[in-house]
């Protein structure tokens, strides 16, 4: 049998924030900041015959949380919908707060709890060495995945220590 040889040393590093990112209004603004602004100094490269940005989603993924209380403000359950935009999961929330019947058959009234509210976003990031890596960004973490030259996370860093949110 043949044996795996190792290619490539990938690295990853995770940053957990000290206070949770306060709403998706704050996490677009962080997130939209690093795609028009390329503080890591990504360049624009073509794969398989695709031209890419430098920075680009890869893939992001928004809950919202809707608790259902019945009379005595106790919970009678709870909802969760996931979505693959801010504006599908803001449609979807309420949709669910204005159905009706859906509150019949749970046996409450649907009350928003952002708070609970989960987001997830990450960015394909091609730096000028030719690395391609990734930034993901969650409402209480900062992950860097799939870089080798550590300068790649020292790059993320810096812009990070200037971002408020990302304390």
């Amino acid at each position: 049998m043949a044996d795996f040889i190792e290619t490539t040393n990938t690295k990853s590093a995770t940053r957990e924030l000290a206070a949770s990112i306060a709403d998706v209004a704050t996490f677009q603004s962080i997130v939209q900041s690093v795609i028009n602004d390329n503080p890591f100094g990504c360049t624009s490269y073509t794969q398989s015959g695709v031209s890419h940005d430098g920075v680009e989603i890869n893939r992001e993924s928004y809950t919202a949380k809707i608790v259902f209380e019945d009379n005595a403000a106790e919970q009678a359950g709870i909802l969760s919908v996931k979505c693959s935009s801010v504006s599908s999961m803001s449609s979807a929330a309420g949709a669910i707060l204005a159905d009706a019947d859906l509150a019949v058959a749970v046996g409450g009234d649907p009350v928003r709890d952002a708070d609970s509210d989960t987001y997830s976003c990450q960015l394909k990031c091609h730096d000028a060495n030719g690395e391609t890596y990734y930034v993901t960004f969650s409402r209480d973490k900062v992950r860097v995945s799939s870089y080798e030259d550590d300068a790649i996370l020292a790059a993320v860093e810096t812009w990070a220590d200037t971002v408020t949110e990302l304390a």
